[in-house]
């Protein structure tokens, strides 16, 4: 179990399930399976790997066996590369992530009842102004970038991280051969949404658009704005009637959203994706951390711990489904025998970047 590149994420995922688990009976709100990007998670999670699979077996069937032949191309493709072993290892990924984004989403929405009204909002504004020379870091970007285009480019893209992120837990598991790499990837992004949901309690805050909001009047309604309001809503909903269909969805620090993001553009740089791949991973999260500050999703604070989670992640996960280099050397060169006895079996196939 121990050599089991997905020993850690099943641990992780099993301990932040009881503890939703327990508060949810402690308190007396029942867990709820936030909906998102098509629908439930667990609807959704199978689809984008069932659309991942397709769309990386059919061009393959196509290049191999021609036009005429893609449907017994795909059996045959189907049979000799995709055993139960490696079926497995993708459902164990897909589950452990799924686990731990719901306990997440419960264990934030259980904030203002187990933190009460504690928040830190001020002392980080503060904070932000004293960065900033005495001015507020969003009205700063808002001048130099303007509040039209800008704003509905960065609500853009800070709103396509919502299916961005199974997207990618998906694609890895299901196009990368080598399932340490994918087991790598989904630990990474499991251990996002416990560190974050740790940090949340540390420091409880609503960041600058909701504690602050007439900083953000000038911008116009974006996609980014509309979610806003729907959190509020939401947020105003669960207060009233916790045991309701609502959840409460909002908190500060630290940027998930940056510490996702980084996780993914540390994760494809060290695993060796294509360059092209990798700058498009590390351009989403220049632009990602700006739209957090300029459309007042979080303080520059949050940021920072937002990227500080996020190569934890990739550090720990790298570790513990024996991606990191120093154990990488000693496959490599396994010294003697009773060091090569202790050492974990290499996998037999490499990142398909």
């Amino acid at each position: 179990m121990l050599r089991w590149p997905y020993t850690f994420a099943v641990l992780v995922s099993v301990t932040i399930g009881a503890t939703a688990v327990y508060y949810s009976q402690t308190l007396g709100v029942g867990l709820k399976d936030p909906e998102g990007f098509l629908g439930p998670a667990y609807i959704r999670l199978p689809m984008i790997a069932l659309v991942i699979f397709a769309a990386g077996i059919v061009p393959q069937s196509i290049h191999r066996y021609g036009l005429r032949r893609v449907i017994p191309g795909m059996r045959t493709i189907t049979r000799d590369e995709w055993n139960w072993h490696r079926l497995g290892h993708v459902a164990t990924g897909m589950i452990a992530f799924y686990i731990c984004y719901v306990s997440y989403r419960n264990l934030k929405s259980y904030l203002p009842i187990l933190r009460e009204d504690t928040l830190y909002d001020k002392q980080l504004l503060e904070l932000d102004h004293f960065l900033f020379f005495g001015n507020n870091p969003a009205e700063v970007l808002h001048g130099m970038l303007g509040t039209s285009v800008m704003a509905q480019v960065l609500a853009v893209l800070y709103v396509l991280y919502l299916p961005v992120v199974p997207i990618t837990v998906g694609a890895v598991l299901v196009l990368v051969r080598d399932y340490t790499v994918g087991a790598w990837y989904a630990t990474a992004i499991s251990l996002n949404w416990v560190l974050g949901t740790i940090s949340y309690y540390i420091l409880p805050t609503l960041g600058p658009a909701f504690y602050q909001p007439q900083s953000y009047y000038d911008l116009p309604e974006n996609g980014a704005s509309a979610l806003q309001m729907s959190l509020l809503r939401g947020a105003f909903n669960f207060k009233e009637d916790p045991q309701g269909g609502s959840i409460f969805g909002i908190a500060g620090f630290a940027s998930l959203h940056v510490s996702v993001v980084f996780t993914a553009a540390l994760f494809l740089h060290y695993a060796g994706a294509a360059k092209w791949i990798r700058t498009v991973g590390w351009a989403y999260l220049g632009f990602t951390i700006m739209a957090t500050l300029y459309l007042g999703w979080h303080y520059v604070a949050d940021d920072v711990g937002g990227l500080l989670i996020g190569w934890a992640a990739v550090a720990i996960g790298a570790v513990v489904t024996g991606n990191a280099r120093w154990q990488k050397r000693r496959r490599i060169d396994p010294g003697t025998p009773e060091e090569m006895a202790e050492s974990p079996p290499t996998t037999p196939h490499s990142p398909a970047f």
